[in-house]
């Protein structure tokens, strides 16, 4: 079997495509949006993820955050598994009612002062699910947002700069 797939991906070659021509200032703004972030916050940043009911399609986003390109756990931005450990919560999908009172003790059990940032569409305004007998829609439905990233889904860079709109945001209000 292995020899089969050696003979395949002789014959056909690389079948992914290749990495997009982006300029060197836009290669060079995650690690300032990094930068800037840990300026202002003195220390890391750690976020909780919480899917409200998603398709996945953001989590795969959030998910390319941590490769080499962003790296963001190498700058001191983590994602923790619990919201007590959290400065900020990253909410995507539709609040399906089945987790309507999970967010809810999340966000009540993330220590204050805490961010929310709602990753795309249906995190943002309900998207095509809307509100229903089966969803609350968007998360402001349910708890506090601070800022919403749209998209379907948004680009790791534009949740990055989500992100630190939200940070801004609350350093401007603490003045």
């Amino acid at each position: 079997m292995a020899w089969s797939v050696l003979k395949q991906i002789s014959r056909v070659g690389i079948a992914s495509e290749p990495a997009p021509d982006i300029g060197e200032e836009s290669a060079a703004e995650p690690a300032r949006i990094q930068a800037e972030l840990l300026s202002i916050l003195g220390q890391a940043l750690t976020i909780r993820q919480v899917d409200a009911g998603s398709c996945n399609g953001c989590e795969l986003e959030i998910n390319a955050l941590g490769n080499p390109y962003y790296n963001l756990e190498g700058q001191g931005i983590r994602f923790v598994a619990s919201p007590r450990h959290a400065d900020l919560l990253l909410v995507t999908g539709p609040v399906s009612r089945n987790m309507e009172m999970a967010l809810k003790r999340t966000y009540d059990a993330t220590p204050e002062p805490k961010l929310v940032v709602t990753v795309g569409e249906c995190a943002c305004d309900g998207g095509l699910f809307g509100e229903s007998y089966a969803s609350c829609g968007r998360v402001a439905n349910v708890i506090p947002v601070d800022e919403v990233v749209t998209g379907c889904p948004p680009e790791p860079i534009d949740i990055m700069r989500g992100i630190l709109k939200a940070v801004r945001r609350r350093v401007v209000q603490s003045r």
